[in-house]
């Protein structure tokens, strides 16, 4: 447990606090994005957070066929990856947390 509980926290807080803003936002998500995305200095930073979204999409593939899991097994957590960066990762590490570990790789 003790291996989840910072995970677990900050996707419960991160979590609500985006239920927060989508609820009190004056435009949807993809109006946001494409606001974001018409400046150079904000697609910097949007650019930036979807390179590090690749990578843990990469991250987590890779730790997924460690475990020998099917690849329909982490789709999900890439879609929330694409759409909300690091709900994604987040979840996948709570989840992963429960299950068991990676079997040894044989030298």
């Amino acid at each position: 447990m003790k291996k989840i509980a910072l995970p677990l926290l900050t996707l419960i807080a991160f979590s609500a606090y985006t239920l927060f803003v989508m609820a009190h936002a004056e435009q949807s998500l993809i109006q946001f994005g494409l606001q974001l995305m018409s400046r150079l200095d904000t697609a910097q930073v949007v650019i930036d957070l979807y390179i590090l979204a690749a990578l843990a999409c990469v991250w987590m593939y890779r730790d997924n066929q460690s475990r020998k899991r099917p690849l329909r097994a982490v789709l999900p957590y890439m879609v929330l990856t694409a759409v909300f960066v690091s709900v994604g990762p987040l979840l996948y590490l709570v989840v992963r947390g429960f299950s068991q570990p990676p079997k040894p790789v044989d030298p």
